[in-house]
């Protein structure tokens, strides 16, 4: 199978689940870049690795990455006569991606599941439009991506206002603790605050 069709086949098959063939750059917006070709290239045939391995190297659990097979999210590159799952360089970087917008951004899989998906998409536009010259087609290609990218937009809006509200919040409480802190410097017993609502050391 070329490198990378297993994606493809996911994402036509699980598109609700986000799934989608990592032939994307996100390192402009995540810091992430994946350099798959989905044109067999003559490679030498890449080393497979067990579950546990991966999951050595990940940081994962065995358990997360089943998981994340389950959601559409991951495919094994190919699975032992034992039926053991076997991954490959490339499986390690679309896990590590997914680790990296889940724990790092806080992104939920579905977020993530879409934001793949577009990626793909996006890939997918460019090969359709590079492919016609009838601006009808054009047209559609291009209204899609714009659609696409709104969304993407509106997502990372949505979680740095988030973000923005979480840091007020530790703000606010590292002025607070500041404030009990000068207090106890200066000999001084640090009061309930009736405006914060917290006792001192929260």
């Amino acid at each position: 199978m070329p490198r990378g069709a297993r994606y493809v086949g996911i994402a036509a098959e699980s598109s609700r689940a986000g799934a989608a063939c990592p032939t994307f750059t996100l390192t402009e917006t995540f810091g992430y870049t994946f350099g798959m070709d989905v044109n067999n290239t003559g490679a030498p045939a890449a080393h497979l690795h067990r579950i546990q391995e991966v999951a050595a190297e990940t940081g994962l659990t065995p358990r997360s990455i089943r998981y994340y097979e389950e959601m559409g999210l991951l495919a094994p590159a190919a699975r032992s006569e034992g039926a053991y799952r076997l991954y490959d360089a490339d499986d390690l970087e679309r896990l590590r991606f997914i680790a990296g917008l889940r724990n790092d951004a806080g992104f939920s899989l579905a977020e993530i599941g879409q934001l793949l998906e577009d990626e793909h998409a996006r890939q997918r536009n460019r090969e359709r439009f590079q492919a016609t010259s009838d601006p009808a087609e054009r047209r559609a290609v291009l209204t899609d991506a714009l659609d696409r990218v709104e969304r993407q937009i509106s997502t990372l809006e949505r979680k740095r206002e988030r973000l923005g509200s979480m840091i007020s919040d530790a703000e606010r409480r590292r002025v607070h603790l500041r404030g009990h802190l000068d207090d106890v410097l200066a000999g001084r017993d640090p009061h309930h605050d009736p405006h914060h609502g917290n006792e001192p050391g929260q």
